[in-house]
Order: structure tokens, then C-alpha cells, then sequence
């Protein structure tokens, strides 16, 4: 089936597809992403002008193509070179670290996705708030599934686009409690979706400016701001301060200490503008984090209240 719109291009730093929008998958059975048994990579995204399917293949890590399918083909391949991180500039980082520097020299095609798309990294954000990785992720397939439309394209299995404004909206209460999700966390998202279009221009703000109009909604915090920062707006230095795990993971992993959300923060000041690179490095750096004893978030069951 042959795609509505392609390119290729050669980004100006080495450039790991995989790696870079791995931050991008919502658990491994996303509806949204999905990778192919030849390697190549497939999301789904819905662009100003409709739904899409994008297939990127790289040869090297200089040389990208990249295929979509469906109305809004023409304006994802052309947002296609800032969502694989071409607006990453990793100059002046300094890793300054053994791990880090290890980790930066075997991943040098690690770089900073920027999808332009706010809502769709703000809204599976809401979802993960204060709930473990398999409940939100649960969720989250869920909902796109049920309200979401089928991906155009002939995508590896079956994949679905992010429902409209609209359709989140239209959502019943019960369908999300069906989905697990609580009324504070659902009252958020549907609070967001009231201002999407404003929150959506925050791709042409500043970094603080982007946070600032973030968090001016109500449920939406330092971490859930940051989140989205990382996905949708490029942002090499948002840290999600407040994290379950983050800071015991980065201070048993860089510095053999447990760490909370102040000491991570002050620990991290070094490799500012650089924190959330240093945040991905470790984690694929194969160097273990905090140990696996204490206290765990528990299983909430939402569908029980």
C-alpha cells in the first residue's frame, strides 16, 4: 500500500529512531506504537489535518525514512524530524560522570523526541498520575481502543489514533471507572480538554512559559508539566520532580545513596540544561538503581469505588 506522503533525510546528529521515541510508548501493548518483526518503528498521531500513520526506517544513524498514511499524512512527515529529536542540540553536555559518559559514548543517537502534540502527551500523563505503570497503561489502551479510530495504513497489526477533543469529551463518567480511572484524575483530563487549543500553542513558548501555562490547570503539577515537556515540546532538561521512583533511582544509580525529591534536585543542578538527558542516559545505562526492598506504590482498584 503505497504511503500518501514520505521522506528521507539525514539528521545533522546521529539519531537511534527506537531509542529515542521509546519515551514515547504508553506500555508494551500501546495502541499508538508499535514495532514491526523487520525493525521498523510505527506510531500514530492525529495532526490538524486528521488522523496518521508513520513508519520510520533508518539504515544508519544518519540516514531516516520515514512513511505515513491517512488525512493528516503530509503533516506528520513534516513534524516527522523534530518528533525524532532534530531540534536536540546535545553541545555542552558534559556527562561528568562514569556512567553517563559510558552510557553517552554506546547511545550516541540518543536524542530528545518533540511530537508537537500536547494533548496527546498530556492526557496518558493525567492517567499515570499517583497509580502504578500497569494500571495507567491499562487505561490508557482502554480508552483509545474504545473511542479512538482505527489507524489508516497497513500498519503491523491492528493500531489506533488518539481520540478527538471531542471524543474525550463525550466519554461517560462510568466508562471511566470502567477503565479504572479515578474522579479527580478524570475531572483533570477533562479540565485540560476545556483549554486544549491554548494548551496545544505551548509548542511556541519557552520552556518556563510552556510550564507556567501547564500547571496553571488544576491536577496538573511539576510532574505531569515535565512529562509532557519531555514528549511533546523537546525539552532536554525537564525533570519530573515528584516521581515514585525517579530519585532513589538516580541517587543509587550515580551516586550510591538514597535520594528524595530535594536531593535529587539539587544533585541534578550540574547538568542543567541537560537533566532529562541524563535522566535517559542512566536508564540505559544498565547500571541498577535502588534496590528492590521497601515499600512499593500499591494497587489501587478504582473499579472497586
Amino acid at each position: 500500500m503505497s504511503p500518501d506522503a514520505a521522506s528521507t533525510w539525514h539528521p545533522r546528529h546521529p539519531t537511534d529512531v527506537a531509542l529515542t521515541l521509546a519515551r514515547l510508548r504508553h506500555g508494551r501493548a500501546d495502541p499508538t506504537h508499535q514495532v514491526a518483526t523487520d525493525g521498523s518503528l510505527w506510531r500514530t498521531t492525529l495532526t490538524v489535518d486528521g488522523p496518521a500513520s508513520l513508519r520510520f526506517a533508518q539504515s544508519d544513524l544518519h540516514t531516516i525514512t520515514c512513511q505515513a498514511w491517512g488525512a493528516g499524512a503530509r503533516a506528520a512527515i513534516d513534524a516527522a524530524p523534530a518528533m525524532v529529536g532534530r531540534d536536540d542540540d546535545p553541545a555542552g553536555f558534559d556527562p561528568a560522570h562514569p556512567v553517563l559518559d559510558g552510557a553517552h559514548r554506546r547511545h550516541p543517537g540518543l536524542r530528545i523526541p518533540k511530537t508537537g502534540r500536547v494533548m496527546e502527551a498530556l492526557i496518558p500523563a493525567i492517567l499515570e498520575q499517583r497509580v502504578i505503570a500497569v494500571q495507567a497503561t491499562a487505561s490508557w489502551r482502554r480508552l483509545v481502543h474504545a473511542y479512538g479510530t482505527p489507524a489508516p495504513g497497513p500498519t503491523p497489526g491492528p493500531m489506533m489514533v488518539v481520540p478527538t477533543v471531542r471524543a474525550w469529551q463525550l466519554i461517560p463518567s462510568w466508562e471511566w471507572h470502567k477503565a479504572g480511572v479515578d474522579p479527580q484524575r478524570s475531572r483533570t483530563v477533562m479540565a485540560v480538554l476545556d483549554v486544549a487549543r491554548q494548551l496545544e500553542r505551548c509548542v511556541d513558548l519557552s520552556p518556563e512559559e510552556a510550564a507556567t501555562r501547564l500547571r496553571s490547570m488544576p491536577g496538573v503539577g511539576v510532574w505531569t508539566a515535565a512529562e509532557v515537556a519531555q514528549r511533546a515540546l523537546g525539552d532536554a532538561d525537564a525533570l519530573s520532580v515528584g516521581d515514585y521512583h525517579l530519585a532513589g533511582f538516580i541517587g543509587h544509580a550515580l551516586f550510591g545513596v538514597e535520594f528524595d525529591d530535594r536531593q535529587l534536585v539539587a544533585a541534578m543542578e550540574q547538568w542543567r540544561p541537560h537533566r532529562f538527558r541524563v535522566v535517559r542516559l542512566v536508564e540505559n545505562s544498565g547500571v541498577a538503581g535502588r534496590p528492590r526492598r521497601g515499600p512499593r506504590m500499591p494497587f489501587v482498584d478504582h473499579r472497586a469505588h
